[in-house]
């Protein structure tokens, strides 16, 4: 298992707020790919378009050391299965 740089649901929790725009469709995606031989994806964005909002998301979603399931309650992916935890 890896070592995680981040932490946590921080980056995620300050990001979210009334103008957030819902990209968690993106987390059932990677759900969909764990434990298969598409393990490996590659996210491509022009500069400046939420690469590292996305990651912050990935980070808090799938974080061990904090419970993250009221930062997802009224978005896309709660209504679809709760926070997993690898």
């Amino acid at each position: 298992m890896g070592t995680y740089l981040n932490p946590g649901n921080q980056g995620f929790q300050t990001i979210r707020n009334d103008i957030y725009v819902d990209k968690t469709g993106l987390i059932d995606y990677i759900n969909s790919t764990i434990d298969t031989p598409r393990k490996l994806t590659c996210f491509s964005r022009p500069r400046r378009f939420g690469k590292s909002f996305a990651a912050k998301m990935l980070c808090a979603y799938y974080d061990k050391s904090c419970d993250s399931r009221a930062l997802f309650s009224g978005l896309e992916i709660a209504e679809k299965t709760s926070p997993k935890k690898i």
